[in-house]
């Protein structure tokens, strides 16, 4: 189970940071993902880290600007995101990839608006 959490109606140029709590799998072994949607778009690749937390991976949009981050110990991943634009907004779910199959959180709002 993935639950995120920390979505809230920011001002443009603000910082958030998002959490994701996993739970019913072994997650250290596990590299976790960021995807975000927007409305009206498909979904978009956001950030990954690799299971030891040395590996990370940004998509261009949010290169520089968010910082993907785990810790093992919380079974948590986390996704600091600063200097946030309008096109920012959009729901932000975690996601694992085990045994093959891709699993989801239930997503978290982020509305970047002044």
């Amino acid at each position: 189970q993935l639950v995120e959490s920390g979505g809230v109606l920011v001002q443009p140029g603000g910082s958030l940071r998002l959490s994701c709590a996993a739970s019913g799998f072994n997650f250290g072994r596990y590299a976790m993902s960021w995807v975000r949607q927007a409305p009206g778009k498909g979904p978009e690749w956001v950030s990954v880290i690799q299971s030891g937390g040395g590996g990370t991976v940004y998509a261009n949009s949010v290169k520089g600007r968010f910082t993907i981050s785990r810790d093992n110990a919380k079974n948590t991943v986390y996704l600091q995101m600063n200097s946030l634009k309008p096109e920012d907004t959009a729901v932000y779910y975690c996601k694992v990839r085990e045994g093959g199959e891709d699993f989801w959180g239930q997503g978290t709002q982020v509305t970047v608006s002044s």
